[in-house]
């Protein structure tokens, strides 16, 4: 059962806006702290796309070629269960479509070692950053190179 919300921006992005999708990983349904970094985000001058909670791989793919513009993708899981939930983005990413960087984080284990394990596999797979700090997302996000804008559609 997907319980993932429908990706929607709090306005619609213009030309020029730093776009990011963010999403809560297959098996995780935790959407408070999704949420909360939507909102920081948001702050931050970032249009979010939010794909909410229990969003499988194939819904990233859906949104980033929607939004093929979007500068990085955010995937949460607090549940321990990231890697075995995001183990198709390696083909994705592979088969290009997915291009933009993609950013993990979350509760990755419930011992240091497990975090620091799966930590290496998501590498393995092609995500780009894993973060165990979500403070350090914005920053993170403000340092990525500026992907293609949105193009305005002509009137």
């Amino acid at each position: 059962m997907n319980i993932s919300a429908t990706p929607r921006f709090a306005t619609e992005p213009s030309p020029g806006d730093r776009v990011i999708i963010l999403g809560v990983a297959e098996s995780d349904a935790h959407v408070v702290a999704n949420k909360l970094i939507e909102y920081e985000l948001s702050l931050s001058g970032f249009s979010v796309i939010n794909l909410g909670a229990c969003t499988p791989v194939e819904e990233f793919v859906d949104a980033f070629q929607s939004h093929p513009y979007a500068d990085a993708m955010v995937i949460g899981s607090l549940n321990g269960h990231a890697y075995e939930d995001l183990k198709s983005i390696r083909d994705a990413k592979k088969d290009l479509l997915i291009s933009c960087p993609i950013i993990v984080g979350g509760n990755l284990g419930v011992t240091r070692d497990q975090a620091a394990k799966t930590k290496e596999e998501l590498l393995s797979l092609g995500v780009d950053y894993v973060l165990d700090d979500a403070a350090a997302l914005p920053l993170l996000l403000h340092q990525l190179p500026r992907r293609n804008t949105v193009v305005a559609p002509p009137e």
